[in-house]
């Protein structure tokens, strides 16, 4: 079978030329179709044989904060139609990718052992440009294992200043 990537590129892609006017709006309804297309119940009702297409996309629209645009809704009835709901969530993160590459930013998620305040991520986005050499989208995620510090990955770069990293390296070269 062909990797998640693959199948959701094209989608994506389409996506994205078709919604060049709101690409921003697009993205928005995008994610929310994507979080609803992560639950596993939704997409074994999606499956389920005795299900229509039409009663998959009224559970997704239902379950949805706001009424989709009809754009949105033409581009999920096309995704079920095709049986491709569980590359939702692969289709969001590439539009993402996308929208990010014609503004010139990339999303990098930030992994800390504390909460950060606003102050704080200000002066930490300003100094991870300067070390990735581009403009950044932060998203920050807790992780207490990491005991202190931050692990910050942009694309497949990966800074890791957090004190767990620094005791495995720590541990590496002792029992070398």
């Amino acid at each position: 079978m062909a990797e998640i990537a693959t199948i959701a590129r094209p989608y994506a892609e389409a996506l994205y030329q078709a919604a060049h006017a709101d690409v921003a709006g697009a993205s928005v309804w995008l994610d929310e179709l994507a979080a609803v297309a992560s639950n596993e119940p939704l997409r074994q009702f999606a499956n389920n044989p005795k299900s229509s297409p039409e009663q998959v996309l009224s559970v997704m629209a239902g379950v949805l904060k706001a009424k989709l645009p009809p754009m949105a809704e033409n581009f999920l009835r096309m995704v079920i139609d095709n049986g491709r709901i569980a590359a939702l969530p692969e289709i969001a993160q590439q539009f993402r990718v996308l929208k990010n590459a014609e503004l010139g930013a990339f999303d990098a998620v930030v992994y800390s052992a504390f909460e950060m305040d606003s102050a704080a991520l200000a002066d930490l986005s300003g100094v991870l440009e300067k070390r990735f050499d581009r403009k950044l989208k932060l998203q920050v995620q807790l992780q207490p294992e990491l005991i202190g510090g931050i692990r910050v990955v942009v694309g497949d770069e990966v800074l890791d200043t957090s004190v767990k990293a620094r005791l495995e390296h720590m541990k590496a070269a002792l029992t070398a």
